[in-house]
């Protein structure tokens, strides 16, 4: 199935669950939306913790929401900070997102003003920003595989 990525949606949803991120030691809430093959929505906000590798990015939880709801083709990954220039997905989150899509993936990376305005905007392909991801045959195996769609 082939589903239209409809930006300014898929923005909105990043911005709204922004305002829930837990971030008392960085300040810095970042807010993520996925949106998948089957057309549904999926977000996730920062969590933080005093031990800073406890720590849950916004991208990684949208991705395990969707997981939750039983689904694993994601299409684009809408995200949202305050920081100018829009800020992409860590290294961790990149390689969460290459697990369930190819470097096709669109990102949709977006500045937040004080007001709720988007006052800046960028677009990428994951495979731009993440070229090699690693991947594993399915049933551990320790032969990386190339990049593609979905898990394997």
């Amino acid at each position: 199935m082939s589903t239209r990525v409809d930006v300014k949606t898929l923005l909105a949803a990043a911005q709204r669950v922004r305002k829930s991120a837990y971030a008392p030691y960085s300040r810095f809430r970042v807010g993520a939306a996925v949106l998948t093959r089957e057309g549904d929505v999926f977000t996730g906000c920062n969590v933080e913790n005093a031990t800073y590798g406890a720590t849950l990015c916004a991208e990684r939880a949208a991705v395990a929401a969707m997981v939750a709801a039983g689904q694993l083709s994601p299409i684009a990954c809408a995200v949202v900070t305050g920081a100018r220039p829009p800020a992409p997905p860590c290294g961790i989150c990149r390689q969460v997102l290459a697990e369930f899509a190819g470097a096709g993936l669109a990102l949709i990376l977006a500045s937040e003003d004080e007001g709720g305005r988007i006052v800046a905007r960028k677009t990428s392909k994951l495979g731009a920003l993440f070229p090699g991801a690693f991947r594993l045959a399915v049933g551990g195996g320790h032969r990386p595989r190339p990049s593609g769609p979905g898990p394997r």
